[in-house]
């Protein structure tokens, strides 16, 4: 997946680390066990809670491992985890993006886990989250979670506009927009220019991908009918606020504009509610939720569906222990825990009964249903690199006034190039 697309409770960037004590006898001797697991997480995906409680169990299990457990954050991240899979002792477990999981696969860096697929659980995995653990018909890795964006409202902004229901078309979701800035909300939706896992899904909902392959070749898709169409949606719901047109949603984090509870809404995931609501305590109980409303009522856009993987390096240092830590992860105890407090879709349909009382979840997973992801491909990883030429080539120059054309043969030209890469 992608950046910004961890759906929980806000941790921050900071790195977190638990150790745990070590200890052992030998030959009525005691001495310390120098066994260590490193695991690293993304930000926003652990909530605290369930961290502890999966720290403490796997401290029951097993003493004598010290447990190092380091959040990183989405920027940069591609890079930072190829360097540390090229080196001696990367992290041991680590939670990679779904649409990046076939780069690391490919390149080496990830252990093959098809023999143990049964033991963790794979047998009930959804076919359609575990697709993207899959390289080449190897279990490279195991589905954690998914998460959908979805719109997220400020209850008491939207009634005073006089708004009473959400809206179920695109043509009902920009009337209702029109309404809240004429009322004097700056920022009736608040959409950065680039964010392109929400255009994504306006392509998708077009009935177009990013990419297409022709001869054997991958090209990008963008100088398309159905690729203008997506942009100048996107354009149109960018012009009922403020936001950037040359950054993301993380610059500045939306959920921190969206805190300052003038905004009207914004599309994003429920850590970025959850990081608002934290920063402003009041927002509780004004925070709503709706699906990305279709183009008729009959059924919700098709969205960008993110989520993470959880994978073991190929040259993790303990890959016994590794193991056992992902096991435990993966159990339906801790990934149903991990859709309670987050609101994630779980990797077992069986787990969905644990999205039940949490708002942004329900909206969330029913979005799912009519959802995508990014074109599977090793070399995919090579596009979202920055410089995304998704995001400086064609959305930007587009949200600036260039034709989207013009923008998108520029934009076509230079995935081209890069989805050709030899890996």
């Amino acid at each position: 997946m992608v950046k910004g697309r961890a759906a929980i409770a806000v941790l921050g960037a900071a790195a977190m680390a638990v150790s745990l004590a070590a200890c052992g006898s030998q030959n009525s001797s005691a001495k310390t066990n120098d066994k260590a697991l490193t695991v690293w997480f993304m930000s926003g995906s652990n909530p605290p809670g369930w961290t502890k409680d999966i720290t403490a169990a796997f401290k029951k299990e097993h003493p004598g491992v010290k447990l190092t457990v380091k959040v990183q954050t989405w920027d940069g991240i591609q890079q930072k985890i190829t360097t540390a899979l090229s080196e001696d002792s990367p992290p041991d477990v680590l939670e990679v993006g779904n649409t990046q999981t076939p780069y690391y696969a490919a390149t080496g860096g990830l252990m093959d886990l098809t023999a143990d697929k049964a033991s963790l659980g794979g047998d009930n995995w959804a076919p359609s989250m575990n697709a993207s653990a899959v390289y080449q018909g190897k279990q490279f890795a195991a589905p954690w979670y998914f998460a959908s964006r979805v719109v997220v409202y400020n209850k008491k902004i939207w009634s005073a506009a006089g708004i009473t229901s959400t809206p179920k078309t695109q043509a009902d979701l920009i009337h209702d927009l029109t309404v809240i800035k004429a009322h004097g909300t700056k920022d009736a939706l608040y959409l950065p220019g680039q964010d392109w896992y929400a255009f994504d899904g306006f392509l998708l909902d077009a009935g177009a991908n990013l990419v297409t392959k022709s001869g054997g070749k991958y090209t990008g898709n963008l100088d398309t009918p159905q690729a203008t169409a997506a942009i100048n949606l996107y354009k149109k719901l960018n012009s009922f606020g403020t936001a950037p047109l040359d950054k993301d949603e993380a610059t500045p984090q939306q959920s921190d504009v969206f805190a300052k509870g003038d905004v009207g809404s914004f599309i994003g995931l429920g850590w970025e509610a959850a990081g608002a609501i934290a920063k402003n305590p009041q927002l509780k109980n004004e925070v709503g939720y709706f699906p990305i409303p279709g183009a008729t009522a009959a059924k919700t856009a098709k969205v960008f569906i993110g989520g993470s993987n959880l994978a073991i390096s190929h040259n993790s240092q303990d890959p016994t222990m590794a193991k056992a830590f992902l096991k435990l992860a993966l159990s339906d105890k801790y990934e149903g825990e991990l859709a309670k407090v987050g609101g994630v879709v779980p990797n077992k349909a069986s787990l969905d009964l644990n999205l039940a009382g949490n708002a942004y979840g329900t909206v969330a997973a029913t979005a799912a249903l009519n959802g995508g992801t990014t074109p599977l491909i090793p070399a995919w990883g090579n596009v979202e690199n920055a410089p995304n030429p998704i995001t400086t080539l064609f959305m930007t120059p587009v949200l600036q006034g260039t034709s989207p054309a013009s923008a998108a043969k520029k934009a076509d030209t230079e995935m081209g190039t890069r989805l050709n890469q030899q890996q």
